[in-house]
């Protein structure tokens, strides 16, 4: 080789490089715009954000300008960090594109007064998590830390910790479907405090297709030059930029996602009530359950989704009175999933007349009305009687089914040696639909096991221990229109307007696909 094809190709090679680098980190926003009380820190933050770009060599720009959310500036980015933002900020034009980023899967990072800005707006403080009161002096106080996460925000810090900064009170108790990861303990220090022996003061959640970190921490110049904080900071980046993932289930026991307190594991997000609906306010009169403004998070005034002790189970009760989702705070990938299901008696509008219905929703990403004003974008293993196993791609989703369409039928069939067809929720053809291989439901009111095992874009559904579907390459479209791997996500089990029981719902991880079910194959 000569040495001008050398140098073509080093050069080839230093792009693809350059270019993969690129790809795998985060590139950040820093806003700093304040309308409210002003921190006398937020220069020391910025220095150390300046610091981070230089060790990292991170993409960060820094802005106080709310012209800068748009929706075309904002693509530039997957993390925006509000470092001691304050007060009504942004615009409604600018709202709906930060809204938008947010739903297409992006991240975003709340340093200390994130929690005191834009108070009024909603989907803002259900998205932070909390909304800052009052606070004490500052002084040294204690953080229980919980490790069981190994989230890279807080895998380096002791499970007790002493930090100095301001601490944060908050106007109501922090949202239910934020996940903990420290706790201020009232007792280290004295001042203003809520009075609890719960007061979270860092956090993590998925919200809305986003993924947002909080820290109560960093009023102080001095928190920007505590290593601890900076190597929180930095992996609340990492995370919000899904570039670090928290510790997944175990590969070698069942873990338990039906405890004692639901709420751990996951949140309850209540869709529109149909126009017959009793015994709620303001039901609008024209809903059909699909088209009105959903209840929304963790807002069940009826209580569809109901936990409750039976012979030492516990046991998920959906009355299906309006279209919901229980949906599981975390987001899994390459897993096995375990659970019984039985139908009940009641049925509800707009489907009185029509089989019992349900549906186990993974891979669900993006905002949490997408689908019907109340589901994710996902794919589906049908739970519905006599269909109980069929797929349904929901938002935008893809997959690839071996599967044949009989003479006579109008729709495609699994089949294990079948033609492999593409099935899209992005147009009516190819169809979003495939029916099971052949049933396998027990009768009306037995409990039926269901598994749903997903391994590197391949899925199975299993009913009663028989694969009734394999299905292949699953895919999503993403913002930008391109056909990208969809491989993880949350997973939601919905209400759809049918009494029915959910018990013994148990997840680990796999390395491949189980023996048992290959050979089904």
């Amino acid at each position: 080789m000569n040495l001008k094809k050398k140098l073509i190709v080093i050069f080839c090679l230093f792009s693809f490089f350059t270019e993969f680098a690129q790809e795998n980190q985060p590139a950040i926003l820093v806003f700093t715009k304040t309308a409210a009380f002003r921190h006398k820190s937020i220069p020391a933050g910025i220095n150390y954000f300046t610091s981070l770009q230089k060790e990292t060599n991170w993409k960060i720009d820094f802005s106080e300008d709310g012209n800068d959310f748009t929706q075309k500036n904002l693509k530039n980015y997957n993390v925006i960090v509000f470092l001691n933002t304050s007060g009504n900020i942004l615009n409604e034009n600018q709202k709906k594109a930060f809204q938008k980023y947010i739903g297409n899967g992006n991240g975003f990072v709340g340093i200390h007064a994130a929690s005191d800005t834009e108070k009024e707006w909603p989907w803002f403080t259900n998205m932070v998590g909390a909304t800052f009161k009052d606070h004490p002096k500052v002084q040294n106080a204690t953080l229980l830390i919980d490790k069981t996460t190994e989230h890279p925000a807080i895998i380096h810090l002791e499970e007790k910790v002493v930090f100095k900064d301001e601490w944060y009170n908050f106007l109501k108790p922090v949202a239910k479907h934020v996940n903990v990861l420290a706790l201020l303990d009232e007792s280290s220090y004295k001042g203003k405090k809520m009075n609890t022996k719960n007061h979270p003061i860092t956090w993590h959640h998925h919200y809305d297709g986003g993924r947002v970190f909080y820290t109560g921490l960093g009023h102080t110049k001095d928190s920007y030059l505590d290593i601890r904080f900076q190597k929180m900071i930095k992996g609340g980046i990492l995370w919000a930029a899904n570039l670090q993932q928290i510790k997944q289930p175990s590969t070698k026991k069942w873990t338990p996602l039906f405890e004692d307190d639901y709420t751990k594991n996951w949140d309850v997000f209540i869709g529109a009530p149909h126009k017959t609906i009793k015994g709620l306010e303001n039901v609008d009169p024209n809903s059909n359950g699909k088209n009105a403004v959903p209840l929304g998070l963790n807002n069940d005034p009826k209580n569809v989704f109901v936990f409750k002790k039976e012979n030492s189970e516990n046991i998920l009760h959906i009355s299906g009175e309006i279209y919901g989702a229980l949906t599981s705070k975390q987001e899994f990938e390459n897993y096995h999933l375990k659970l019984q299901f039985k139908w009940e008696e009641k049925v509800w509008e707009p489907r009185l007349l029509r089989e019992r219905d349900s549906g186990i929703l993974y891979h669900c990403y993006g905002p949490y009305t997408t689908f019907w004003n109340v589901w994710m974008s996902s794919q589906e293993f049908q739970v519905q009687e006599g269909d109980l196993g069929d797929y349904y791609g929901l938002g935008g989703t893809l997959i690839n089914i071996p599967s044949e369409k009989k003479d006579g039928e109008k729709e495609f069939s699994y089949t294990k040696n079948g033609t492999l067809h593409p099935f899209s929720s992005l147009q009516r053809l190819p169809p979003n639909h495939a029916n099971k291989g052949f049933d396998n439901e027990k009768p009306h009111g037995e409990w039926n096991t269901l598994e749903l095992i997903c391994f590197e874009g391949t899925s199975l559904h299993v009913v009663n221990g028989k694969v009734v579907m394999a299905l292949y390459n699953s895919k999503f479209q993403n913002a930008e229109g391109e056909i990208e791997p969809l491989t993880k996500g949350r997973i939601q089990i919905q209400s759809e307007a049918a009494e029915v029981f959910y018990k013994n719902i148990q997840i680990k991880s796999i390395k491949k696909l189980p023996r048992k079910f290959r050979k089904q194959l």
